[in-house]
């Protein structure tokens, strides 16, 4: 096949391409930001270039025909057909308020969240219904986990601890 030339690549192109390669969270624009740089940089050939970052060479030739062609943002996902995503932003704004909340407070009859608990009442207070999964990864955005409550048992006995430890010590015989 016909190499593909990439003439040097300016050094503002190499920076804004390594500033992409360094900072974006998206494995796939990361490694077409890779392989833009290493033909650009390295004068690396598409079949070379596809071995180290273990793809087919005509991948690697779409991607750097896309660049010559697009620029840098030619390197991102094209839009993908498909319903629109229900969750909006005012809704992640609601379920991050509401899971900072104490659910008695919100007039709820127990007092620890679940994921389903979260799905449930967002879908009351929004119309919305989503899968505790959605809830999940909406509330690892913001960086809410969830976790298994710590159960601690304990009593309004002032001597409790004493004889919770007398009753721990093992028994000489």
């Amino acid at each position: 096949m016909k190499p593909i030339i990439l003439f040097p690549l300016s050094t503002e192109a190499v920076a804004e391409l390594d500033h992409l390669y360094r900072t974006t969270r998206d494995v796939r624009l990361r490694t077409r930001a890779q392989m833009i740089l290493l033909s650009g940089e390295k004068g690396m050939t598409a079949s070379e270039i596809g071995e180290m970052v273990r793809t087919d060479e005509n991948t690697v030739r779409r991607w750097l025909k896309r660049y010559l062609a697009e620029g840098i943002n030619g390197l991102r996902d094209a839009p993908r057909s498909g319903a629109p995503a229900q969750v909006t932003s005012a809704y992640q704004e609601q379920l991050v308020n509401a899971v900072r909340q104490r659910p008695r407070s919100l007039d709820q009859p127990y007092s620890m969240w679940t994921l389903q608990r979260l799905a449930d009442y967002m879908a009351e207070q929004t119309g919305i219904r989503v899968t505790p999964e959605t809830v999940r990864v909406r509330l690892k955005a913001d960086d809410i986990v969830l976790s298994r409550p710590q159960h601690k048992i304990s009593s309004p006995d002032p001597e409790y601890e004493v004889k919770k430890r007398r009753s721990k010590k093992p028994e000489i015989t």
